[in-house]
């Protein structure tokens, strides 16, 4: 029953469109779903928080966080990205696969994978301890924002309205452990010229400074490994610069993306490319920060006793943004996200309650550590 209902409800947050900052009608809907199935969910904005019926002032709290919003779709999906008809998913999906999926067997639509299917799968996994006397108690939130790293998700949450001993941040693994990830510093960078005439070799052009400080940045390597996620990844991804064929443009902008690790802290990598850059540099944002396991937690403990295979994720999520031990773990695949023809395999939510299930219960015998007995 937790299955069918989990897959009902999956199709029907898809069927709402939820884009970042516009997830008031998918909140109403979840939160509704809940309170049908006795869970009393406490709203804040587009965020909703329930806690466990035997909840006890004193315990340490366990968090499994998903988010409800999704990323604009791709202009180029092969089916309704929000009522997909699904002998058309079929077919497309089937090529994917390598075998036609049954109706049953799939779920489609913007938000199916990244991050319905661990929202929905959360959701029931709660629902199965919900009236069980755990030695810890157990907390569910289901927040907005994620995808736009929006101020009214978990950044408004943390430490405001919830706060947890661990967390288990839902997200499209293939329910294999991170056990770290890296964080994220998106900068906007500009070059300064001297506007003049082509044709007269006037003025100092902007873009030549650009390209100078890319290549730099291209060839440069951190010194620092991390022995958890190797090295810090960096790439320029965007530029524009110009305005006519026969002007020497006098301003360059260039977006650079850079993925830290716990090698080095966000200030000290934005130290270096000042170093390296006559370009000036503005970062978006400097909280995205790596994040990992604590050594010896019983969550990474009770991870590894369950089978679970753990890696390091090249790719944030709302681990970022609170600061407990954790782990990233959700049914899906984190290569269809983002992405045209979103889906999951029903098999996958399946595995995906069963997982948290499981790795709920194997926390819950670690009473020494909860109880201190």
């Amino acid at each position: 029953m937790l299955l069918r209902e989990s897959v009902e409800l999956l199709k029907e947050m898809i069927s709402v469109p939820s884009l970042s900052f516009e997830e008031d009608e998918v909140c109403s809907l979840v939160c509704r779903h809940l309170r049908d199935k006795g869970i009393n969910a406490e709203r804040i904005g587009n965020n909703l928080i329930a806690r466990n019926e035997k909840w006890k002032e004193g315990k340490k709290t366990l968090m499994m966080c998903a988010h409800m919003d999704t990323v604009p779709p791709a202009d180029d999906y092969d089916f309704d990205p929000y009522l997909p008809d699904y002998d058309i998913c079929r077919e497309v999906i089937g090529k994917s696969l390598g075998y036609k999926p049954g109706k049953e067997d799939i779920v489609c639509g913007l938000g199916s994978n990244d991050d319905g299917a661990s929202a929905v799968s959360m959701i029931a996994a709660f629902r199965h301890f919900n009236g069980e006397d755990l030695p810890f108690n157990l907390l569910l939130v289901l927040n907005a924002e994620e995808e736009r790293s929006g101020p009214d998700g978990m950044s408004l949450l943390w430490k405001k309205h919830v706060e947890a001993d661990m967390a288990i941040v839902g997200e499209p693994t293939g329910m294999n452990a991170a056990s770290s990830e890296r964080g994220l510093i998106v900068v906007d960078a500009t070059a300064s010229g001297v506007s003049g005439h082509a044709a007269r070799k006037e003025g100092v052009n902007a873009l030549y400074k650009a390209v100078d400080d890319i290549c730099r940045l291209k060839s440069y390597r951190f010194d620092r490994i991390s022995p958890l996620m190797g090295e810090v990844n960096m790439n320029v991804t965007q530029i524009n610069a110009g305005t006519a064929h026969n002007v020497i443009p006098d301003k360059c902008s260039f977006v650079i993306d850079i993925r830290p690790t716990d090698a080095y802290e966000n200030s000290e990598i934005m130290n270096i490319l000042g170093s390296i850059c006559r370009s000036e540099l503005v970062p978006r944002n400097m909280k995205n920060k790596s994040s990992a396991s604590y050594a010896d937690s019983p969550l990474l403990k009770a991870v590894l006793n369950c089978g679970f295979q753990t890696f390091s994720s090249p790719t944030t999520s709302d681990w970022m943004r609170i600061d407990c031990d954790a782990v990233k773990i959700g049914p899906g695949e984190s290569s269809r996200s983002h992405r045209k023809n979103e889906f999951v395999l029903v098999e996958e939510i399946r595995k995906g309650i069963e997982g948290y299930i499981r790795l709920i219960g194997e926390l819950a015998d670690y009473n020494k550590y909860f109880t201190g007995n």
